[in-house]
């Protein structure tokens, strides 16, 4: 029989979906199931966007340039100058998702067996990326117990070797909420620069924060032209999950023109999808003022509830719209199953995304899940409601039978 590759085995499978079929068996058997497993937002996507592909006129659905039209380029820099991050059409690469952009990037930097600190718990995918491109995730750690906040440098330090070639950072955090401040940047650009890393930014949450806070962009930074490279999207920012188009931004001209040969390799990014990013950025600014006020409420509401339940600790987020809950569970990919196959409270029950996938440390975050505060504030609470129930009784039965 053929054999399936060594990476191909070694992939992990996304907590973040892996019980898309245990969800659908649910819903099959008529319970009602709150996704909140997914950071796929329930905000309406700018009627800009959607317009722009309804009411053009293409005749020809033809490729792109391989990175991106040079008109939606120079709409992104223009956008960036609004977020006092200056840089050029050129210094961007448009690509079909954050997740292209991040395949991009660790192709053009690291070969295979080569090493990337990031502190986790961290987005679940950046493990799938690393896994197909060869490269090896060092972990380090930060902690529910003072909010997810930047290790100290020098745990950063200690892990340094010559195989290193970057540190990884999502700011704001999935799937954490945190945001890192200017001097935490600061801190890591000192560090990078001293190494000769590369500090990469996921900065796909960059609007999404909260209680007066301000997002610190690693391209604001000085002197970090040749270390800095910020992944971006579309989608989280304009609840265009579907439309796949992200970027890479970066004033390292050798790198871009490294990260230029994948996106050639590839042909280009999907056209009706530039399209409707393009028309997007016309958005006006009171819609994330809206969308901001929105999401504080549901993260506040959601915060609150939590507090209420028995034995779960969690995190007050500052940005995105993840929190990390820790359950008084001792399998949460067992229970988040469980709530899927097994509970239901009237008819409804919830799914969460196992927390352990957000960690490359084994057995780390095993008795934690990711929840997105996605979903209007009263599904929330029931969710929340849910929960509690569905505690109790696992607690009560499986957990005691399994003892």
């Amino acid at each position: 029989m053929p054999q399936i590759s060594a990476k191909g085995n070694a992939m992990p499978q996304s907590p973040i979906r892996k019980l898309v079929p245990f969800a659908e068996a649910a819903k099959k058997r008529g319970t009602t199931v709150f996704h909140l497993n997914i950071g796929q937002p329930d905000i309406k996507t700018p009627q800009v966007a959607l317009d722009a592909i309804k009411n053009n006129d293409i005749e020809v659905l033809a490729y792109s340039r391989s990175e991106g039209s040079e008109e939606y380029r120079t709409k992104i820099a223009n956008y960036y100058s609004k977020h006092n991050v200056a840089v050029k059409h050129d210094d961007i690469i448009v690509t079909t998702g954050g997740s292209e952009a991040l395949l991009f990037t660790f192709g053009s930097i690291m070969d295979a067996d080569d090493e990337v600190i990031i502190p986790e718990p961290f987005y679940a995918n950046y493990n799938g990326f690393s896994t197909a491109s060869g490269v090896k995730v060092v972990p380090v750690m930060s902690s529910i117990d003072n909010g997810f906040a930047l290790p100290p440098i020098e745990e950063f330090e200690k892990l340094i070797s010559p195989k290193t070639k970057a540190i990884l950072i999502c700011n704001p955090g999935n799937p954490t909420g945190y945001l890192y401040s200017k001097e935490e940047i600061k801190k890591l650009a000192e560090i990078v620069k001293k190494h000769d890393l590369f500090l990469i930014a996921d900065e796909v949450y960059r609007e999404f924060a909260y209680d007066g806070l301000t997002h610190h962009s690693v391209l604001a930074e000085e002197g970090l032209d040749e270390n800095a490279i910020v992944i971006d999207s579309v989608s989280k920012r304009y609840s265009m999950c579907g439309a796949r188009i992200g970027c890479i931004v970066s004033r390292n001209k050798n790198f871009m023109a490294t990260a230029m040969k994948f996106a050639q390799a590839r042909l280009s990014p999907p056209t009706y999808a530039q399209i409707a990013s393009e028309a997007a950025l016309e958005t006006p600014d009171s819609y994330f003022t809206d969308v901001i006020e929105e999401y504080t409420e549901r993260r506040n509401t959601l915060i609150s509830e939590l507090q209420k339940i028995e034995g779960v600790k969690v995190a007050t987020p500052k940005g995105a719209f993840y929190c990390i809950a820790e359950l008084p569970v001792l399998n949460a990919d067992d229970f988040a199953q469980w709530l899927l196959e097994k509970f239901d409270l009237n008819g409804e029950t919830i799914m969460v995304a196992p927390a352990a996938g957000f960690y490359s440390t084994p057995g780390v975050g095993m008795n934690q899940v990711r929840i997105a505060y996605v979903l209007e504030k009263l599904s929330l609470i029931t969710a929340a409601n849910i929960l509690k129930e569905a505690l109790v009784e696992y607690k009560a039965t499986v957990e005691v039978a399994t003892l």
